[in-house]
């Protein structure tokens, strides 16, 4: 009985683990579809490419993120600015997001590094993004904030924080 119930354990792992790699792997393929399709539109042309080192064992695998921004030669993703590798990285994790959505995205201070050109194609992404999730965002970039249909902030009178919340576009219509 030990014996089978081993066997039968054994095998169960083996499917398992036979499934899980081959999710892995469809989803590893549009995912890296994606990246690239979203890293050309964040940086208005260029490659990219994420490579799993050890085919034999995707799951385990270290993967190397590649980026070729327009008008350079092709380099990891370490030795780019910090700005080129803030694009990357959202490059990448909204192709994630875009292969499995979520009704909710959190982000905090994505846009911190990115300088003025690259705020702009950021919120060109963010604009085609919001009408398939709710999009709250933690940001000090006045760019951003104007995009925005609720901003929420904390303001302090008398010694006492008041959370206080504007619906900008109620307010752009009582102005116009």
């Amino acid at each position: 009985d030990l014996v089978e119930s081993e066997n039968s354990l054994l095998k169960t792992i083996e499917i398992a683990d036979k499934r899980a790699k081959e999710d892995f792997e469809k989803n590893f393929n549009i995912i890296k579809r994606k990246f690239n399709e979203i890293f050309v539109e964040l940086f208005g042309g260029g490659k990219s490419n994420i490579v799993i080192e050890d085919e034999q064992n995707p799951i385990e695998s270290k993967i190397t993120i590649y980026a070729q921004p327009p008008g350079k030669r092709v380099k990891n993703i370490t030795m780019l600015s910090t700005g080129e590798q803030t694009l990357a990285a959202i490059a990448l994790l909204f192709a994630i997001y875009e292969t499995k959505p979520s009704p909710f995205c959190f982000m905090d201070e994505i846009d911190a590094p990115l300088d003025d050109a690259n705020i702009e194609r950021f919120l060109t992404l963010l604009k085609r993004l919001k009408s398939k999730s709710q999009i709250l965002m933690i940001t000090h970039n006045r760019r951003t904030m104007e995009i925005c249909e609720y901003i929420y902030g904390v303001t302090m009178e008398e010694g006492i924080s008041k959370v206080i919340s504007i619906n900008l576009q109620k307010e752009v219509e009582e102005w116009v």
